[in-house]
C-alpha cells in the first residue's frame, strides 16, 4: 500500500513554469482520488494533492492521465489555454510520449510494431478489463525497442502513437512478453519475486511544443 502527502507530490515536481507543471508522478498513486465523504490520506489523487498544497493557484487540471501503477512524467496545466493547446497537439499527435518497461522473456530482434485493436469490458462487479479484440475493438499501435536483456528479462523502451487505456500492458501481454509486476495482465507466478512489489512500467518522457510559445521535452528518471 502507498501513501503520498501534498509534500510528497511537491518533491516529485521536475519542472514548473507559467504554464505547467510536470511531475515524476510515484507508483501507486492515483491521478484522481476516491470520491469519499471524509478525505482519507489514501483517497488522494495527484490532483487533490497538488491543490492541496497550492490554495493559491487558481487554476490546476490534469493534462492527461498515467495509471495508478504506473510511475513517470505527468503534465498538469496552470491555465485553461494551456491545456487547450496541449489537448489541441494530442489530437494532432504532436506528443511525443516514450516509456520503459521491465518485461518477462528475453526480446529476441530489434524493434516492433504492435497493431492490435483492444476493447475495454466492463464486468458484473462493475470492474474493468482490455483485451484484444480484432472484431470490436479501437485501433491501437505501439512500438517497441530493445534497450538490453537479462537472463530471463528485458527492458524495453516503447513509443504510443494511440492512448487507449492499458494499452502497453495489454500490447507487452498478447505478444509474449508481460510487464513485470503487473497483476491484472502479466505472469502471476513470476510476479511473486520480490523484486516486483510494483508495475514495472515507467512514463519515462514527454515532448511537444505550443507553436510560437515554447517547447518541452521532460524526462523523468528510471526507478527500477
Amino acid at each position: 500500500m502507498f501513501t503520498y502527502s501534498a509534500q510528497d507530490l511537491e518533491a516529485a515536481i521536475i519542472f514548473e513554469d507559467s504554464r505547467f507543471i510536470f511531475i515524476n508522478k510515484p507508483t501507486g498513486l492515483a491521478v484522481h482520488g476516491v470520491i469519499q465523504q471524509e478525505c482519507a490520506p489514501d483517497s488522494l489523487g495527484v490532483i487533490e494533492l497538488l491543490r492541496l498544497s497550492r490554495p493559491d493557484v487558481p487554476y490546476l487540471e490534469l493534462a492527461h492521465r498515467l495509471d495508478r501503477p504506473t510511475s513517470g512524467v505527468l503534465v498538469v496545466a496552470k491555465r485553461k489555454s494551456a491545456l487547450r493547446a496541449f489537448q489541441k497537439q494530442q489530437e494532432n499527435r504532436g506528443v511525443d510520449k516514450h516509456y520503459v518497461a521491465l518485461v518477462k522473456g528475453v526480446w529476441q530482434g530489434g524493434h516492433k510494431k504492435v497493431d492490435t485493436p483492444l476493447l475495454k469490458v466492463k464486468h458484473q462487479d462493475g470492474s474493468w478489463s482490455v483485451h484484444v479484440d480484432k472484431a470490436k475493438g479501437k485501433r491501437a499501435v505501439s512500438y517497441f525497442a530493445p534497450v538490453e536483456s537479462h537472463e530471463d528479462t528485458s527492458l524495453l523502451r516503447i513509443k504510443i502513437i494511440t492512448g487507449r487505456t492499458h494499452q502497453i500492458r495489454v500490447h507487452a501481454s498478447s505478444i509474449g512478453f508481460p510487464i513485470a509486476g503487473d497483476n491484472q495482465y502479466g505472469d502471476k507466478a513470476f510476479n511473486q519475486s520480490e523484486a516486483y512489489k510494483r508495475l514495472m512500467l515507467h512514463a519515462e518522457s514527454i515532448k511537444f511544443s505550443l507553436p510560437d510559445i515554447a517547447e518541452y521535452d521532460i524526462q523523468a528518471s528510471i526507478p527500477f
